[in-house]
């Protein structure tokens, strides 16, 4: 062949070699794009199982709304009849030894007898008869019950209900701007305020502050809600703390706004400081300080609410809003979540982390966010799906506990498994103490961890299942599920009394075991 045509093949060959690698990563593509439509329609179908669900709920709540309607109504007709039949048999009865009287005195011989009495038992029977009038042998009640069900309107909604567009396209909000003319530290507290941008029309649903530990460490949420100022109290005098605040609706959450460092007083003198605003990214050289003591109360606040403290030594770290945002009327705060960062890969999540299923027919592992060491502690998990009889596992692990097996199958989890009749407690794959009653749809699933005792045990709907489950506990653990596609839990409000809590797993190993 000669050079030319060598050339013009060479060129030829170098199009279809990019040709061919364009293909490769197409494929490459379409491959990502099944996974991807595996994932979401199990995402999906979870959805719409859980929105069908509700929507039977809605419906069996009322069915028994309009059954307590129709008993009322059986009882008050069968008092009126029963009330009736009475009254009735008593104005017969009555009725019957005036006329057995009445013969008997026609029977007399007397005369004159009969004429002292005639006059006199004549008005009486007229009376009598008279009291047999009009509307005295009609029933005071129908038989028939005048409800009629309108359901055609309901009948129609559901023959008409179909898919829609799921997901709202609307933006996330823009970051929040902190108002520095109002933020201020006075002592050891500081309070934050913010607000949207003044061009901005999207619409927000709440606010997330943060703040630091004061040693450069790492950020935790110290509120979650619609206000806009917060005041932390508690703080470490003469520290220095950064703060930052994003937004959140439907769509997402907001870029955080610009980081402020704040300076807490020297001493405990009241003079009010206006924060040296406005500040850069960068943080200065910070003094380094011991980290919280990680003491974690839960305690009550306001009726159906909860806040957290945060203790260190003699000084505690502790959360109110400014303005009255745990006064809304609500259900409780469910401070305890779940972890997506130690999940395994197949745990969906929801519910700002409160929910989770699960995309795969094998048991898969998540953890909670908060480890413990010591003290007392509680928490409880909600049912909300519930099908095919699955067994689903609860109570503690390490963090490096297996996440692609049920909870309890290696030596880092301490577990109790539950199916519709009846649990097993389960370490190290050892199974114990089978105990009847299971769970269904609604159930609640306790755990009680208590590490002055160092033992554990299950609960279920406030019934404790079985005995003490297992003793001799030692070290960190994080609160724990496994579950598979046909279940999904909702974590519930936790109630402790710690010496030791530790916020993320993350952090285990940063703070100092107490």
């Amino acid at each position: 062949l000669s050079s030319p045509l060598q050339s013009q093949l060479s060129q030829a060959l170098n199009g279809l070699s990019d040709r061919a690698k364009e293909a490769k990563e197409f494929l490459v593509q379409l491959r990502n794009m099944v996974q991807q439509i595996q994932e979401n329609s199990v995402e999906f179908e979870a959805c719409l199982v859980a929105q069908c669900d509700a929507l039977i709920d809605a419906l069996n709540r009322r069915k028994a709304q309009l059954l307590s309607r129709v008993n009322k109504e059986h009882e008050h007709k069968l008092k009126v009849v029963r009330d009736q039949i009475s009254h009735c048999t008593v104005k017969l009865r009555q009725t019957t030894g005036l006329m057995e009287y009445c013969l008997e005195v026609i029977k007399e011989n007397d005369p004159s007898g009969f004429l002292q009495i005639s006059d006199a038992l004549i008005r009486r029977v007229h009376l009598t008869e008279d009291q047999w009038g009009k509307g005295t042998l009609t029933p005071r009640m129908t038989t028939d019950f005048d409800l009629n069900l309108d359901n055609a309107p309901l009948l129609q909604s559901i023959h008409q209900l179909d898919f829609v567009q799921m997901k709202v396209s609307s933006p996330v909000p823009a970051p929040p701007i902190l108002q520095l003319e109002e933020c201020c530290t006075r002592n050891n507290s500081a309070t934050l305020s913010w607000k949207q941008p003044p061009l901005s029309t999207v619409q927000v649903e709440g606010y997330i502050l943060e703040l630091d530990d004061g040693n450069g460490g790492q950020f935790r949420e110290v509120y979650v809600g619609k206000e806009t100022m917060c005041t932390v109290d508690g703080l470490h005098f003469n520290s220095t703390y950064s703060a930052r605040v994003k937004a959140f609706n439907k769509t997402g959450v907001s870029p955080y706004s610009k980081t402020l460092v704040l300076q807490t007083s020297e001493d405990t003198q009241s003079e009010e400081q206006t924060l040296p605003f406005p500040v850069p990214l960068e943080r200065s050289q910070l003094r380094r300080m011991s980290p919280f003591s990680s003491t974690l109360n839960l305690q009550p606040s306001f009726p159906g609410r909860s806040y957290f403290e945060l203790r260190s030594s003699a000084h505690q770290l502790s959360l109110h809003s400014s303005l009255q945002s745990l006064n809304s009327a609500g259900e409780p705060i469910a401070w305890f979540s779940f972890d997506p960062a130690s999940a395994h890969a197949d745990i969906i999540f929801s519910n700002d982390n409160l929910t989770v299923t699960c995309n795969s027919y094998d048991d898969r592992v998540v953890l909670g966010k908060t480890g413990f060491s010591k003290g007392l502690h509680y928490w409880e998990l909600s049912i909300d799906r519930y099908d095919n009889h699955p067994d689903p596992a609860f109570g503690v692990a390490r963090i490096d506990v297996l996440k692609d097996a049920m909870l309890g199958k290696d030596d880092k989890a301490w577990a109790m498994y539950v199916d519709n009749n009846r649990s097993w407690f389960m370490h190290n794959n050892s199974h114990t103490n089978r105990t009847e009653g299971g769970i269904t749809k609604g159930a609640t699933v306790g755990v009680l961890l208590d590490l002055t005792r160092r033992t554990l045990t299950f609960s279920i709907n406030e019934d404790q299942q079985g005995p003490v489950a297992f003793e001799n506990l030692e070290g960190l653990f994080f609160p724990a599920v496994s579950l598979n596609r046909n279940v999904q839990v909702r974590a519930l409000s936790m109630l402790w009394s710690i010496t030791a809590a530790y916020p993320a797993p993350e952090l285990a190993g940063r703070l100092p075991l107490m």
